[in-house]
């Protein structure tokens, strides 16, 4: 199946409440990242305070919010004229599924931090500390 119709009032009810459950678990995860943030500069305030090496970077992903890709989905239905709304596959997993394409990568970066755990980007490699082989 490549298209579905559907009423739009139950698209709609649909797209807000995904909405909302996004905002809410962005709304945590941007909790928490900002308490790991403000931990991680305090250790790195600590460390230099007491001559240690200075890093000048966090290694921690932003949670990004998707709020206004619902918004603008959610106002384009509230305008439209049409009583009934032809969805293609990707659309349908979008607005009902609530599958996006960023779904994979922030949805995970979201849940961890709503959950109360880290998101650390990849470990670059580090040329300074390496010792030289002989």
């Amino acid at each position: 199946m490549n298209a579905v119709k559907v009423k739009r009032e139950d698209l709609l009810t649909k797209v807000r409440a995904n909405r909302e459950a996004h905002r809410e678990l962005f709304l945590k995860a941007q909790t928490n990242y900002r308490r790991f943030i403000i931990e991680e500069l305090d250790r790195m305030l600590g460390d230099a305070k007491i001559g240690r090496k200075i890093r000048r970077s966090i290694d921690l992903v932003e949670p990004r919010d998707h709020t206004s890709d619902y918004d603008r989905t959610i106002m384009m239905l509230e305008m439209s004229v049409d009583d009934t709304i032809i969805l293609d596959a990707t659309e349908f997993d979008q607005y009902v599924r609530d599958v996006w394409a960023w779904s994979q990568y922030d949805g995970v970066t979201l849940g961890e931090y709503a959950v109360g755990a880290p998101v650390y980007r990849k470990p670059k490699r580090n040329w300074e500390d390496e010792e030289e082989e002989d």
